[in-house]
């Protein structure tokens, strides 16, 4: 079986979850940071293939890894954002802080040299750094739901006719599987 008409819906569905994701970390700026990198690479590595098989097709979306993290958000080690509470991702064990080395590179775009606190004392950029990573520690990021969002209205969107197809394509799959028997 070739399978056209679903492949050409799949690639649609994939195409319209890819836009509108990209869309999302433009506009809640979640492009950068956080996570790993202040780049703004995670627009560029979002990305999908379709997968043929004898008697199937999978739909394979990927990205880099860091954007697992903004889009399911992660659990910190004291609390937790409402929207992150159902993250497998959790900062705990004999971790304390984050990598600093990203929270360096966001602070220098941010021009965070060292600021003073509500005393009017100055805090250097190597102690707010050491805050900063110890309160993302504490708190865990925020699910942004970047992806998951566009993934799942998409979903809820696909035409009747992909799914009346799809189950013709699973009876025929499961009468072949039968007559093999």
């Amino acid at each position: 079986m070739e399978y056209q008409e679903i492949k050409k819906i799949l690639k649609q569905f994939a195409e319209s979850v890819k836009k509108q994701a990209i869309g999302n970390l433009r506009r809640n700026k979640n492009n950068r940071f956080m996570t790993g990198s202040s780049s703004g690479n995670l627009e560029g590595s979002l990305d999908y293939k379709l997968n043929e098989y004898p008697n199937s097709l999978n739909l394979e979306f990927s990205m880099l890894e860091y954007g697992s993290y903004q889009d399911e958000g992660v659990r910190g080690s004291k609390s937790t954002y409402p929207q992150s509470r159902n993250s497998r991702f959790a900062y705990s064990g004999g971790k304390k802080t984050i990598a600093y080395k990203s929270l360096d590179k966001w602070m220098v775009k941010k021009n965070l040299d060292g600021v003073r606190d509500a005393q009017g004392r100055f805090i250097s950029r190597k102690s707010l750094r050491y805050l900063i990573a110890r309160s993302i520690y504490q708190k865990g990021l925020r699910a942004s739901s970047f992806f998951t969002r566009p993934l799942m209205d998409n979903y809820l969107k696909l035409p009747e006719e992909f799914i009346d197809a799809f189950q013709l394509d699973f009876d025929e799959f499961v009468d072949q599987i039968n007559l093999t028997q």
